[in-house]
C-alpha cells in the first residue's frame, strides 16, 4: 500500500481532493489566459503555472475564515484558496467594470478583496510585506488569534521592504508568515545572480525567526511547514520565513521572450516534476482519486473556466468617468 502522507498530516481524503482541484483550477484559468492575450481578448498575463503546489498547499494550511493574506502578482492559487473566483478573475484579465481587484483599473495579478482578507497589492514588488507585518502587528495589538501570510519571488527578497519587515516583524516577535516561492529567476536574472548566500531560508536567522527550505512542488511539504509555522505565530513564537524552491514554466509575462535567457531543455526538465502530474499520481495510487472522479473534476473545471470567459468578456465597461473615483486631490 502506497504511503498515505496526507492522513499524517490530519487531511482527510476529500482534503486532498479539494487540494488537487484547486491546483488544476488555477492552471486551467492560467491557461485559458493566455489563450485570450494570444488572441488579442485580453491584454496582459502573468502566470502562476509550475507554482500552483506551493500556493495552494500554503493556503489550505491557514485558517482562510480568519487569516489575512497580502499575495504576489503570481499567485493565483492562493486566491482562488481564499475565496476569489474564476469570475472574479477573468474579468480582472478583461477590465472590466465588476472586477473586484480594481474595477479595471489596473493590471491583472493586482489582487484585493476585502470580504476575503486579501490585501491589496501594488506594482512595485515587495511592498505586500510591510503590509502583512502591519496586519500581523494589529492582530497582535487586538488580542486577535489571527495569522497574516504574505508571498513573494526570490528576487523580491533583495529590495529593502523585504528587510525592514523582516526585521520589524522579528523584533516584536509578530504572527506573520513569509513564503518566498523560489522559481530561479527574477525576470530574466537567474538565482546565483541575485543572491550570495546558498539559499532564502537562511536569512531568517538575522531576524530572529524560525527559516527553511522546502520542496515547493510538494503540496503536502508546504502544507506541513505553514500549519506548523501557524501554530508557531498563534503560540506566541513569533514569525516565520519559508522558502518553497520551484519553477516558473512560462515567461516572465506574455511580455516577456524567455528563450533569450534560458534554454528549452531546462524548462523540460523542470515539468517533468510538474506538480498537477505529481500530485495526482500521488492520489491515483491510493485511489483517492479514481478515474470517475477524476473525469468530475475535469468537467466541472472546464465548465467554470468556460463560464468565467464569457461571462467576463461580455460583461461592461467602466464608464470613462469611473476612472475619478477614489482618486483624491491634496
Amino acid at each position: 500500500m502506497p504511503n498515505n502522507r496526507h492522513d499524517a498530516l490530519g487531511l482527510s481524503d476529500a482534503d486532498v481532493l479539494e487540494i488537487y482541484k484547486t491546483m488544476l483550477l488555477a492552471r486551467k484559468i492560467d491557461e485559458r489566459m493566455w489563450l485570450l492575450n494570444r488572441s488579442g481578448k485580453i491584454p496582459f498575463v502573468i502566470s502562476c503555472q509550475g507554482q500552483e503546489a506551493a500556493q495552494v498547499g500554503a493556503s489550505f494550511a491557514l485558517n482562510r475564515q480568519v487569516d489575512y493574506v497580502a499575495p504576489y502578482y503570481r499567485d493565483l492559487g492562493v486566491v482562488l484558496a481564499f475565496g476569489m473566483t474564476a469570475k472574479d478573475l477573468m474579468l480582472s484579465a478583461f477590465a472590466k467594470a465588476e472586477d473586484p481587484n480594481s474595477g479595471g483599473r489596473q493590471m491583472p495579478g493586482h489582487f484585493g478583496q476585502r470580504k476575503n482578507r486579501i490585501i491589496t497589492g501594488s506594482s512595485p514588488v515587495t511592498t505586500q510585506l510591510p503590509h502583512a507585518v502591519g496586519v500581523a502587528l494589529a492582530g497582535k495589538m487586538e488580542k486577535k488569534e489571527i495569522v497574516s501570510f504574505v508571498t513573494l519571488g526570490e528576487g523580491s527578497s533583495n529590495q529593502g521592504d523585504f528587510h525592514e519587515g523582516l526585521n520589524f516583524a522579528g523584533v516584536h516577535k509578530l504572527p506573520v508568515i513569509t513564503m518566498v516561492e523560489n522559481n530561479k529567476y527574477a525576470i530574466s536574472v537567474p538565482f546565483e545572480k541575485q543572491i550570495a548566500s546558498e539559499n532564502v531560508s537562511i536569512r531568517a536567522k538575522s531576524y530572529g525567526m524560525f527559516g527553511e527550505t522546502i520542496d515547493g512542488n510538494d503540496p503536502l511539504a508546504v502544507y506541513e511547514a505553514v500549519k506548523r509555522a501557524r501554530e508557531r505565530a498563534i503560540n506566541g513564537d513569533g514569525p516565520s520565513l519559508i522558502e518553497a524552491i520551484t519553477y516558473r514554466f512560462t515567461a516572465h509575462s506574455s511580455d516577456d521572450d524567455d528563450r533569450t535567457y534560458r534554454e528549452k531543455v531546462e524548462v523540460d526538465e523542470a515539468k517533468k516534476k510538474d506538480s498537477i502530474i505529481t500530485f495526482a499520481s500521488y492520489l491515483r495510487d491510493l485511489e483517492v482519486l479514481t478515474t470517475e472522479i477524476e473525469e468530475k473534476i475535469n468537467y466541472e473545471i472546464d465548465y467554470i473556466v468556460n463560464e468565467a470567459t464569457d461571462y467576463a468578456e461580455n460583461a461592461p465597461y467602466a464608464a470613462p468617468e469611473d476612472a475619478l473615483k477614489h482618486v483624491y486631490e491634496m
